[in-house]
């Protein structure tokens, strides 16, 4: 059984799943861990559409919209500006 590209392609892109969740878990900084969850959230919409499920492709797009904004707004109405 060889590999095509599209495989190569699936692949890369649960490696950086896997890298962009322990990214987020690690990572100290609240606006840094929010745009590595929003790269997240995207590349989870690709994989679905990769998997024929555009419903869930749509879904995850619009949440992963939603929360990350939401997050952001929270972060930066709560954090000090140092001025």
């Amino acid at each position: 059984m060889e590999l095509t590209l599209v495989d190569y392609g699936n692949m890369a892109m649960l490696f950086i799943l896997i890298v962009a969740s322990l990214t987020v878990y690690f990572i100290r900084d609240l606006l840094h861990a929010v745009i590595v969850y929003g790269v997240f959230s995207f590349i989870m919409a690709v994989v679905w559409l990769q998997m024929n499920t555009p419903d869930l492709a749509i879904t995850e797009a619009a949440a992963g919209i939603a929360t990350t904004v939401l997050m952001m707004l929270v972060i930066f109405r709560t954090s000090r500006r140092e001025e």
